[in-house]
């Protein structure tokens, strides 16, 4: 597979992350190194950048693409570990941080892998392919509550519960093994009147949710955003890209949390409880791709970009 991805919001991210020369960096989504070839090239080639990816492709691919950066290292696992991996790398504290996050475009085009309801191949869905449950797993094992749960929460699908109860039904006859098993399911579940009314691909949203569960995506997230401030300079920038509303809400509640931390009561005089602001939102909050951009790269559409440079506290 050719792991050859166009970066979302690209110039932005250039922009709000006030690339310097020498500066040190982490990609914590690598993908095809899109990204981290602009903020290398930004600086002159002098920085230090530390890729994290858990696709062993992505690894190889952005390894090769960027082998010419002497700053560049790669780092094999999940962002939510970024601190833990960063301190074991050796980065220093980071002039800023990237997370792209959401499913690669050679992710979803390479049909093997299982992310697209558009191709009949094997029910995976794992972006890290050596270890955890696949989408056959959790669909042939998670009970009819916990399926509804997963549809409903993480793919904001109001067909939710018809849609686990056909997942059962289908399974109990034959266990879910590939994509089209489970588009069959999503078809049978919500009515014909429904699915010819709307817009885009009926199964669209279980994918997402489905997807989203095997791979974790949401729950440690609110936790990685504080993880990687943690590790930025002060001044230094976390720039995030969301693609759907799920993410975007904790991005979004997690940086305002983080610069009005306060928790007095709304009427009270003067601030008691001692928390002080650790980050400014800056952009004035979400950044959208650009028209131009959205008519090249019509994936781009959904993007979201926001930013949180971090303050200096108070010793």
């Amino acid at each position: 597979m050719e792991f050859r991805h166009e970066p979302v919001l690209l110039q932005e991210v250039l922009a709000w992350m006030n690339v310097r020369q020498n500066g040190v960096y982490c990609d914590g989504t690598l993908g095809g190194g899109g990204h981290s070839e602009a903020i290398l090239k930004a600086s002159g080639g002098t920085a230090k950048l530390y890729g994290i990816d858990r696709d062993a492709n992505a690894i190889r691919a952005a390894s090769e693409r960027l082998s010419g950066f002497p700053g560049f290292t790669a780092i094999r696992g999940n962002f939510h570990d970024a601190k833990a991996l960063l301190a074991e790398a050796g980065a220093g504290p980071l002039d800023g941080a990237l997370l792209d996050l959401g499913v690669s475009s050679p992710q979803l085009d390479t049909a093997e892998r299982g992310f697209s309801y558009h191709e009949e191949a094997p029910l995976d869905m794992r972006m890290d392919q050596s270890q955890g449950m696949t989408a056959a797993e959790l669909l042939n094992t998670a009970d009819e509550h916990e399926l509804t749960e997963i549809i409903r929460d993480y793919g904001e699908e109001k067909w939710a519960a018809r849609i686990a109860r056909m997942i059962c039904e289908h399974r109990a006859q034959k266990p879910f093994e590939t994509t089209f098993d489970l588009v069959h399911a999503v078809d049978a579940a919500i009515p014909k009147a429904v699915r010819r009314k709307e817009e885009g691909h009926p199964a669209r949203r279980t994918f997402q949710a489905v997807r989203i569960a095997v791979n974790d995506e949401l729950k440690p997230l609110e936790q990685a955003l504080r993880d990687l401030m943690d590790c930025l300079k002060p001044g230094g920038r976390l720039c995030v890209i969301t693609f759907h509303s799920l993410e975007d809400r904790i991005v979004k509640r997690c940086f305002k949390q983080l610069e009005n931390p306060c928790i007095c009561p709304p009427k009270a005089p003067i601030c008691t409880c001692g928390r002080k602001p650790a980050v400014k939102v800056l952009a004035g909050g979400a950044v959208p791709p650009s028209a131009e951009e959205t008519e090249r790269n019509p994936r781009a559409r959904s993007a979201k970009l926001r930013v949180a440079e971090k303050l200096v506290t108070e010793a």
